[in-house]
């Protein structure tokens, strides 16, 4: 059976929902192939390395039961308390020592997490930031879904260069608006039309296509009188416009197709910022169901910003673990009855995502064999470096990644974070040769 099989009557057609007997499920051989996937996730101010401040550990000290490093010896790996929600899960996880962008050097250290997704120069010649590697996926896959990506983010919005509040990015001058509240991002994905009649929608899309033609047909004229430099920033606009009207055409065709039948009631899509658990979990929950739905195969998710101090979620870390100050405060004091532990808390709300992944069956394996998952941040222990990220690699076991080690890439070793990104994305057939700063695949975590 195929899993876009359809039931008819009453002059309606439904989808089935995913047995056991589709090809979809069972792997079989068919023209409907199993989704590859891609999560990008961030969280701020870095993390705790007791035993190596700059990021990269010194082998001459003992390894810290709460350095947020699994272990300290290149190759197999062993778990300590920080690390210790991610053992269950030692055969789907890799470390990775030593990687960073060149593009985020010069940058201020909270200003270098704008290109964790991106490795652009904005200290050079990409001042406005550049396509972050889940767009450049959505852009060659993300036709196969209703939705190319999901952009989400505690804070929401976009922020601002030098403090974003969104790890994705169209391209030069347009970065995307991260989606924060539980609600409204359940909409977006399973009630998307807000009642109306699909008649209604379409009706709604055509006018907004013709508004854009005018827009388009004005800024044309406009253009011809403009000087070098306001025309550059007129083609980013007009880019801007193209990208809408393609979302535009897609969602069109996508209103001809059902949608998937989600309970909302399995969701706490009231949670707030006052139960950062019950919040966060509810996010992950959302960002699962999108990929177990086939929503979308590409996402981000900002757990935090690197501007977070006059927001709720910058006092997340006073919640949880009664520190008296907020989450920016421990990255700079560190804290050692805290770092560890806050370190901790965000490993086993990760390890949560994780878990559900590998708990669902497809194919002949799970879905988290065909989801790889970077997290990480831009920054060490240091929260003003902007050198040796601590880089966290799950997933993607049946998409030619091989897990279960620390990666030291230092020294001699030493390799741009972008290297990873290409084997990422060629990973989920979007071919690629190089991204950003890249000198090659990385192939120490490859099969």
């Amino acid at each position: 059976m195929n899993r876009r099989d359809m039931l008819k009557g009453t002059g309606a057609m439904l989808a089935l929902p995913f047995l056991e007997s589709m090809a979809w499920a069972t792997g079989a051989k068919t023209s409907v192939s199993l989704p590859k996937r891609m999560v990008v996730n961030y969280f701020s101010y870095g993390a705790y390395m007791p035993n190596g401040q700059q990021g990269i550990q010194s082998l001459d000290k003992p390894h810290h039961d709460w350095s947020w490093w699994a272990c300290k010896d290149a190759g197999r790996l062993t778990f300590n308390k920080s690390s210790a929600p991610f053992e269950p899960l030692k055969d789907y996880v890799s470390y990775l020592e030593g990687l960073d962008h060149e593009g985020g050097w010069k940058l201020g250290g909270h200003s270098s997490g704008d290109v964790f997704a991106t490795g652009a120069n904005m200290s050079g010649s990409e001042t406005s930031n550049n396509i972050s590697l889940d767009q450049v996926a959505a852009a060659a896959m993300g036709h196969h879904t209703r939705h190319a990506s999901l952009v989400m983010g505690s804070e929401g919005g976009t922020g601002y260069y030098g403090r974003s509040k969104t790890l994705s990015h169209y391209g030069p001058g347009r970065p995307i608006p991260s989606l924060s509240n539980p609600q409204d991002i359940f909409d977006r994905l399973f009630r998307p039309y807000a009642g109306k009649s699909v008649d209604r929608v379409r009706e709604e899309m055509k006018c907004r296509t013709s508004v854009l033609d005018v827009v388009r047909d004005q800024s044309r004229g406009l253009n011809n009188r403009l000087g070098k430099a306001d025309q550059e920033k007129m083609a980013e606009y007009l880019d801007s416009i193209r990208a809408v009207e393609k979302r535009i055409e897609r969602n069109r065709e996508w209103t001809r197709r059902p949608l998937p039948s989600v309970d909302p009631g399995d969701l706490k899509l009231a949670a707030t910022y006052k139960d950062p658990e019950e919040y966060i979990r509810c996010m992950y929950d959302l960002l699962y169901l999108a990929l177990q739905t086939d929503q979308t195969r590409f996402a981000t998710f900002m757990l935090e910003s690197e501007n977070s101090t006059a927001h709720a979620v910058g006092n997340f870390s006073n919640t949880v673990l009664n520190y008296k100050g907020n989450t920016h405060d421990i990255s700079h004091k560190r804290p050692g009855e805290f770092s560890g532990q806050w370190d901790h808390w965000r490993a086993v709300q990760h390890a949560y995502f994780l878990e559900r992944l590998r708990g669902t069956p497809e194919g002949d394996g799970n879905m988290l064999d065909r989801t790889v998952v970077l997290w990480g941040s831009a920054h060490p222990h240091a929260a003003h470096s902007t050198q040796n990220y601590p880089i966290h690699l799950a997933g993607g076991n049946h998409l030619g990644f091989k897990h279960g080690n620390l990666h030291k890439f230092t020294g001699a070793k030493k390799k741009p974070l972008s290297n990873l990104f290409v084997s990422m994305l060629n990973a989920v057939d979007v071919p690629t040769e190089k991204f950003a700063d890249s000198t090659g695949e990385m192939t120490e975590l490859l099969g």
